[in-house]
């Protein structure tokens, strides 16, 4: 499979980022994708203003932290965007960065298990609110009783069906984190060491992860494998010797990682074009 390449643009700049994306566009780039926090600049917003300059490059969140939003509202804010750039939004789900200032938000729940049950039930929840059908969800953080709702206040489903692409982190080698990937349509590659610290994930550990979604997964929707990093400043010869060492292990799409970046980097970068591999 060809490999794809996306940007991940910096937090914050979102008066920028329409510009970004349209030039990222017309440059030959796949993907434009923010970050999400407890406090930012919101993407949605953001992706909006892209998606009216853009026509087909791909938009999406890397990532929503689930534990910080309601399914419903999620479900509301993406199928807006995926109707308005016409079927073009990835949505990533993730349990959220602690580290990212949530200590200052005391009412948000921060330990580990209660937000992994957050992330599970808003998958699960946003699958069914896709579809616009009638169902009851009875989870524990979350309920639904959509069978006592009219449809006629159902809003539109998403372009995209059966559900807006769900791209989920997968810690390597965490059962039940890699178990949560099997219900997405993407795994964003993420490793920890036996402290459970995280560490550099490398080729033959995506083979392993690959193998495992290849060997465990039911669902018949594409599936992609995403690595996040950078190459922009490897000479050609040494980028196209990383990438092709991911793409061989079954990464389908390569984020370029501009979060710190400077304008005038993200500028370079975006008007350079994607790395081309021979």
């Amino acid at each position: 499979m060809t490999l794809k390449f996306g940007l991940a643009l910096p937090y914050n700049k979102v008066r920028a980022v329409p510009d970004w994306a349209q030039q990222a566009e017309a440059a030959g780039w796949h993907g434009c994708f923010l970050g999400d926090a407890i406090w930012c600049e919101d993407p949605m917003i953001a992706l909006t203003a892209a998606a009216l300059r853009t026509s087909h490059i791909r938009l999406g969140t890397m990532i929503t932290p689930a534990p910080l939003r309601h399914p419903w509202k999620i479900a509301s804010e993406s199928v807006a965007l995926d109707r308005l750039s016409d079927g073009r939004l990835i949505l990533g789900l993730g349990a959220g960065a602690v580290w990212m200032g949530w200590h200052a938000f005391p009412d948000v729940p921060t330990d580990s298990k209660s937000r992994a049950a957050l992330l599970d039930e808003t998958i699960d929840i946003l699958t069914r609110l896709y579809q616009r059908q009638p169902f009851d969800y009875d989870g524990q953080h979350f309920h639904l009783k959509l069978t006592a709702l009219d449809e006629m206040h159902y809003p539109p489903p998403p372009v995209q069906q059966p559900r807006i692409p769900l791209w989920v982190p997968g810690l390597w080698p965490r059962p039940k984190s890699m178990a949560r990937v099997l219900k997405g349509d993407g795994l964003l590659v993420e490793k920890v060491d036996e402290d459970g610290r995280p560490a550099a994930a490398t080729p033959n550990d995506v083979r392993e992860m690959k193998a495992y979604v290849d060997a465990n997964r039911t669902l018949g929707t594409p599936f992609d494998i995403v690595m996040n990093g950078s190459v922009k400043d490897l000479a050609p010869a040494a980028q196209q010797e990383t990438l092709l060492a991911w793409q061989d292990a079954g990464v389908t799409w390569w984020i370029e990682a501009l979060w710190g970046a400077s304008d005038a980097v993200v500028d370079e970068v975006v008007r350079r074009g994607p790395p081309q591999l021979g």
